[in-house]
């Protein structure tokens, strides 16, 4: 869905590292979170003596807290074009 996406994004007048950054957290988020999250079958696969209810409560302030960063980056952009605008 990027390459769909991107020139939309790029057309609206979104910055495309913030679109990118965006994209990596999500991505992120959706590999540890329930019910599909391939990250946690991976550590049941490894643990195999922990139930998995006890690896996805073992997940879930990781998954608000990215929830929650996901939030403040929509909300704010310029916590993650600060560095790249110093820059150049």
């Amino acid at each position: 869905t990027v390459p769909i996406f991107f020139p939309l994004i790029k057309m609206l007048g979104f910055d495309p590292i913030w679109f990118g950054i965006l994209i990596a957290l999500l991505v992120e988020m959706a590999m540890i979170s329930p019910p599909i999250g391939m990250n946690v079958y991976v550590i049941a696969g490894v643990a195999k003596d922990v139930p998995m209810e006890t690896i996805f409560k073992g997940i879930l302030p990781f998954v608000l807290t990215m929830f929650l960063f996901i939030i403040l980056i929509i909300a704010f952009p310029q916590i993650v074009l600060f560095l790249p605008k110093l820059i150049s």
